[in-house]
């Protein structure tokens, strides 16, 4: 029976494998890495195969997952390549700034591209997955990809050219982030670290699923917990009037400037590994072939 193949076993594929899981999800999974060390944790921990061989990993695959570093891809890609596909192939990259046209440039028919993006939280079943796929994707093939992440969260397909801005967007590093600047702050002014921890979650994890949840709007839901003259309303216009909006700002834009920096040194690095299979093949083409002159 064919599988839904990662390959790659990093945090992403972790964090997805460990969400299909406590979904119930019982198709075979199988993890292909050269670091072994990397599949014996996955196969100790989530009970999955695990492939070193890339080709027999390629060969199992129903759904081929690509979850590796942007700057492994290319060479990636040119192993599989090499194999020389013959059958329609599911592929899904995870790599972020590595647009499907320059996927399909790689590794083109019989295969069919998609892009995911997939939050780490889907590890507990409530991830955000934005999905795209390439023109012509077929119909059952769609329904499977979107089928598989919906199992650990959220799907949307959104349009390619807005996947940088999604994943700038989407991380739950902010949430993090604002977790564990506002303990650090509600601990300064003398909150104990057990009554800081249930106060900041609160306020940022149960006051967002009410509005989740609810019909009030945010701006709404926004007066109604800081009543002007109040305490909240003095903490918030203090926090604003810090500069809290323009870093959230200037935040999403040089993420967006890093993602456009990661896209255009991949697509240099693609084009410069052209450049010297050209220039090989050149030297190949004019190499004197001996013939019983030559001797």
């Amino acid at each position: 029976m064919k599988a839904t193949v990662f390959l790659g076993g990093g945090r992403i594929t972790s964090a997805l494998v460990a969400g299909l899981r406590l979904a119930g999800y019982r198709e075979p999974i199988l993890v292909h890495d050269r670091n072994l060390k990397k599949l014996q944790a996955i196969r100790r921990k989530y009970g999955t195969a695990v492939e070193p061989d890339l080709r027999r990993a390629v060969e199992s695959a129903l759904v081929l997952i690509v979850a590796v570093r942007p700057e492994s891809v290319r060479e990636l890609l040119a192993r599989i390549a090499a194999f020389k596909l013959s059958r329609p192939l599911t592929v899904v990259s995870l790599a972020a700034g590595i647009p499907l046209s320059m996927l399909h440039s790689r590794l083109g028919s019989p295969v069919k591209w998609a892009r995911a993006m997939p939050s780490p939280v889907c590890r507990t079943g409530h991830g955000l997955t934005a999905l795209t796929f390439s023109k012509g994707f077929p119909v059952a093939a769609r329904k499977r990809v979107r089928d598989l992440f919906s199992l650990v969260g959220t799907v949307v397909e959104i349009p390619e050219k807005q996947f940088d801005a999604f994943t700038v967007t989407y991380s739950s590093s902010h949430g993090y982030h604002a977790l564990s600047a506002l303990l650090a702050a509600a601990e300064g002014i003398g909150l104990e670290p057990r009554f800081a921890q249930l106060a900041a979650a609160h306020a940022l994890a149960d006051g967002i699923a009410a509005w989740r949840v609810g019909d009030a709007s945010l701006e709404e839901l926004s007066q109604e917990a800081a009543t002007p003259g109040g305490i909240a309303a003095a903490a918030m216009n203090a926090i604003d009037g810090g500069g809290y909006r323009q870093s959230i700002v200037s935040g999403l834009r040089a993420g967006m400037k890093q993602a456009k920096k990661n896209a255009q040194e991949m697509r240099k690095k693609l084009e410069c590994s052209d450049d010297v299979q050209g220039v090989q093949a050149l030297r190949r083409s004019q190499k004197p072939r001996l013939s019983k002159q030559n001797y």
